[in-house]
C-alpha cells in the first residue's frame, strides 16, 4: 500500500502498512523522537526519545517505554508516579524518523502532575530580534 492514496472509500485503518523495526531510521545517537497521544482524545500528551529496544519492550510488554539520554538508561513511563501509559497502537512518520504511540494514560503524563507536558503557549512576538540574522 505504500504510495496509495486514501479516497472517499477508504478508512484510515485500511490505508496502514504494517512494517517492522527496519522501517525505523534512528539517529546518529541511535535515537527516534516518539510523541505519545491520548488514544482517546488525540491530545499529544509528551514527546521522548526511544532506542531501537526501548522501541522493542514498548512494542512486546504494552507499556512505553524510552532511553533517557541524560541518565543513559530505560525508563517505563510511570515506573515510579504510577502514571502509566498503555500502547493502543505505534505508528511511524513516512519518513520512518519519528514514532507517534497512541496510549491510553492513567494519569497525568508530565512529570510536574499537568495532564499534558504541552500546557505553556508561547506569546505571539516571543521571538527576539535575533532570529534570522546571521
Amino acid at each position: 500500500m505504500l504510495g496509495r492514496r486514501m479516497d472517499d472509500t477508504a478508512t484510515m485503518t485500511e490505508m496502514l502498512d504494517t512494517v517492522t523495526l527496519d522501517a525505523v531510521t534512528f539517529d546518529a545517537q541511535g535515537l527516534v523522537a516518539a510523541i505519545v497521544q491520548n488514544a482517546a482524545d488525540g491530545e499529544v500528551r509528551m514527546v521522548g526519545y526511544m532506542n531501537r529496544e526501548a522501541l522493542a519492550r514498548t512494542l512486546t510488554t504494552g507499556q512505553v517505554w524510552f532511553w533517557s539520554r541524560s541518565r543513559a538508561a530505560f525508563w517505563r513511563k510511570g515506573e515510579t508516579s504510577g502514571n502509566t501509559l498503555d500502547v493502543a497502537e505505534v505508528l511511524i512518520d513516512c519518513d520512518g524518523d519519528a514514532i507517534l504511540v497512541r496510549a491510553h494514560p492513567h494519569g497525568p503524563t508530565c512529570h510536574t502532575g499537568a495532564r499534558t507536558c504541552f500546557y505553556r503557549r508561547l506569546a505571539t512576538g516571543a521571538a527576539d530580534d535575533t532570529v534570522g540574522e546571521e
